[in-house]
């Protein structure tokens, strides 16, 4: 007797369940136990047409599921050229890091040949609902050279490629991509998605087994879910699929990119110094329009915002990539003295453990009116949008305590600022919790 779990897809697990139940062979609430969150997750991202033709190139990891076709970008400026023009891409590199968000952002998905599904790219993809297919271990990258090579095929920006997140299949060339019917009803109800679905029987019949096995979920749950949204446009979407909260708003994303240079400032310059105090204004009015519109977005729910949490040394150039600059520029006589005092700032924040040492909640107490600056831009933000009759909710996540007295020293700071301003506001910010 073979007794081995019979191997479905997404789809087929959601239908099967339903099926079950109709007939009265099982339960609703052991239908719930034949379907998983994963395979949900499947049935939202976009897919490509199983009808059509493919020229399979390489195989890599399937690290964020969806569809992505594009041409090909090898560093963030190609990537939000190309959005800005209207062209979508896929963004190329060995590995990415923070510094590659704008790029993960502006790309339609993201491919490296190194990483799985735990590394940054594979990670940061998931959390932005991006395709992303990662160890595709046949790539070899030269970026200066603008190329990609797979064997004897070799691929320049001027190519597209597609990527399947499901599978970690790249193919060369366009391949038609639909977005998921279960998509569109989770977005805008059952009649949407079963319109979406268009005459295919089985497609109708997988959105309305979706929204059968989701209604009854959240009868008998007894927990809330909250998402990961650190803009207004993931928060949107969160809302709009059903989360009852913003669980991790993660404030580091919105330092970097354009403002990474206000950060450095503020980092290089001395205490208490005019020049410090003018880049956390800066830094301080760019956070609080980033907090208003994303607690405007949700409105009467929790929002949980995170301080900054990185070490320092993660907003300053990499170290092999400027020790490199400096060297090339000694030896050929071109040194930028800027480079050579950026070095030695670099090197004393290098830690060996990024993990621990000076992060989270020691660099705020470590440079007075980071985390200020933070508290007050949220508090400002939530008590306008009090005084516009709106019902901010926002939490303050301190991270990475390791004792009692660090707590207690940002949260008298905190207490102190949140009076501060609901008492200029004239607006109560009881709301507001740490």
């Amino acid at each position: 007797l073979q007794t081995r779990v019979g191997k479905r897809t997404a789809a087929a697990a959601f239908r099967v369940a339903t099926q079950l139940v109709d007939e009265k062979l099982i339960t609703m609430d052991e239908a719930l136990t034949r379907v998983t969150g994963d395979q949900l997750t499947q049935l939202m991202f976009p897919q490509f047409d199983a009808k059509a033709d493919k020229e399979l190139i390489a195989r890599g990891m399937a690290a964020s599921p969806g569809a992505a076709v594009g041409k090909i970008a090898f560093n963030n400026a190609q990537a939000i050229e190309a959005a800005s023009e209207g062209v979508k891409t896929v963004l190329v590199r060995r590995e990415t890091n923070p510094d590659d968000l704008p790029g993960m952002v502006a790309a339609e998905g993201v491919l490296t040949p190194r990483g799985g599904k735990t590394s940054h790219a594979a990670v940061v993809a998931r959390g932005m609902g991006k395709t992303c297919v990662c160890g595709a271990e046949s790539l070899v990258i030269d970026e200066a050279a603008g190329t990609v090579t797979i064997g004897d095929l070799v691929l320049t920006a001027d190519d597209t490629i597609a990527i399947d997140g499901q599978t970690g299949e790249i193919f060369r060339g366009e391949v038609p991509v639909a977005d998921s019917p279960v998509t569109t009803y989770l977005a805008d109800g059952l009649e949407a998605g079963i319109a979406a679905a268009g005459e295919d029987q089985g497609t109708r019949e997988l959105v309305e087994a979706v929204d059968k096995l989701l209604a009854h979920a959240d009868k008998v749950r007894r927990l809330e879910v909250r998402a990961n949204a650190d803009n207004p446009e993931d928060a949107e979407r969160a809302r709009s699929f059903g989360a009852q909260g913003i669980g991790l708003c993660r404030t580091e994303h919105m330092f970097l990119g354009e403002r990474r240079p206000l950060v450095e400032r503020a980092i290089l310059s001395a205490p208490e110094s005019a020049e410090r105090q003018a880049a956390f204004d800066e830094l301080e009015k760019l956070q609080k329009q980033d907090f208003l519109e994303m607690l405007e977005v949700m409105d009467g729910k929790s929002m949980t915002v995170r301080l900054i949490d990185p070490p320092l040394h993660e907003f300053m150039p990499a170290l092999i990539e400027l020790e490199t600059k400096v060297a090339v520029g000694k030896a050929t006589g071109t040194l930028d003295p800027a480079d050579e005092a950026m070095l030695v700032e670099v090197r004393r924040m290098h830690e060996q453990n990024p993990m621990l040492g000076l992060r989270g909640v020691r660099l705020g107490i470590y440079l007075p009116g980071l985390f200020a600056l933070q508290m007050r831009a949220l508090c400002e933000a939530a008590a306008d949008l009090v005084a516009r009759g709106l019902n901010p909710r926002p939490e303050i996540m301190v991270p990475l305590v390791g004792s009692v007295r660090e707590l207690q020293l940002v949260r008298e700071e905190a207490e102190g600022i949140i009076a501060s301003v609901a008492a200029s506001h004239g607006v109560g910010l009881s709301g507001v919790s740490i």
